[in-house]
């Protein structure tokens, strides 16, 4: 019997030498950075927990050439407003977010901007989402103490500004005018309400008159002084135009979808919903990347 034993410990033994050899050797003490990976996923979570779902949002079929629902906002103007909804998101703030939209009678009609508002009470909760349009406006119809004074009153965290569509209507439409008009009504709201985050919106696209088959041009020269004008003095910009066509597919796709009023300007019901969902979708987006990166 000890014949056999000890020849078959042995083996055992080499066995195990050659398998601790083929091994890392044991540490001396645990290493710190193992918990980075716990630290990460933490961090993760609280990202998680911070953003907005995002809505999906389905263009007509017959829509062509569309692009990317996104805010140009380079240089992070609208980080208070989205530090603010983050705040309230963690509730670690009780203020109730006050959001203004102001524009033409495409924001004076109420159905793009209340589908755009009550989406976003519904996701962030505090928040309020008032409109402000006149028919026929353009900013230089808001440029005066009295509108600025009422402006100033609702208190906005986030002011969002949409004209344009009754500047390029008019077909002595002069972009230089347009660019001066633009920054007139920008400094009067900046002295009146330092610090406040600014989104201006593009036009949506018309066509050049009642029954017209042509796409007003003048709306492409708008959007690009829009952009011009934001750039040079530090606005977010969100550009339906483009998302919904550009100079090329914009006014057709509203009409090829039945969504466009035979006046070429105005649309219907269904047409502004529309645009109050993808104006929702674009700031949740936003809202979104912004806690990501930050």
């Amino acid at each position: 019997m000890r014949t056999t034993v000890k020849p078959f410990l042995l083996l055992v033994l080499l066995f195990q030498c050659v398998l601790l050899r083929g091994q890392d050797a044991l540490p001396v003490a645990a290493s710190f950075d193992k918990g980075i990976g716990i630290i990460d996923s933490l961090a993760r979570y609280g990202e998680i927990q911070d953003t907005l779902r995002v809505p999906v949002v389905l263009m007509p079929s017959t829509f062509r050439q569309t692009q990317e629902n996104q805010i140009v906002d380079t240089l992070f103007i609208l980080g208070p407003f989205w530090e603010k909804i983050k705040q309230v998101k963690r509730k670690k703030s009780n203020a109730i977010l006050r959001v203004l939209h102001v524009g033409d009678s495409h924001i004076r009609g109420h159905i793009l901007p209340r589908t755009a508002g009550d989406s976003l009470q519904l996701a962030v909760g505090r928040l309020t989402y008032t409109d402000m349009g006149i028919n026929g406006a353009t900013c230089e119809t808001f440029s005066t103490p009295e509108n600025i004074d009422e402006i100033r009153a609702e208190r906005p965290d986030l002011l969002i500004l949409s004209f344009g569509t009754n500047e390029s209507h008019n077909r002595g439409y002069n972009p230089i005018r347009h660019y001066q008009q633009m920054d007139t009504f920008i400094r009067m709201l900046r002295t009146a309400m330092p610090g406040v985050p600014i989104l201006m919106t593009t036009p949506p696209g018309a066509f050049q008159g009642r029954w017209s088959n042509s796409p007003n041009p003048r709306n492409a020269v708008a959007v690009q002084t829009i952009h011009r004008f934001a750039r040079d003095t530090g606005l977010a910009v969100w550009d339906m135009y483009t998302i919904v066509g550009g100079a090329r597919r914009a006014s057709l796709n509203w009409r090829n979808a039945k969504m466009i009023r035979p006046d070429g300007v105005h649309f219907t019901v269904e047409g502004y919903t529309l645009q109050g969902m993808l104006l929702y979708q674009a700031i949740v987006k936003a809202y979104n990347d912004y806690v990501g990166y930050r």
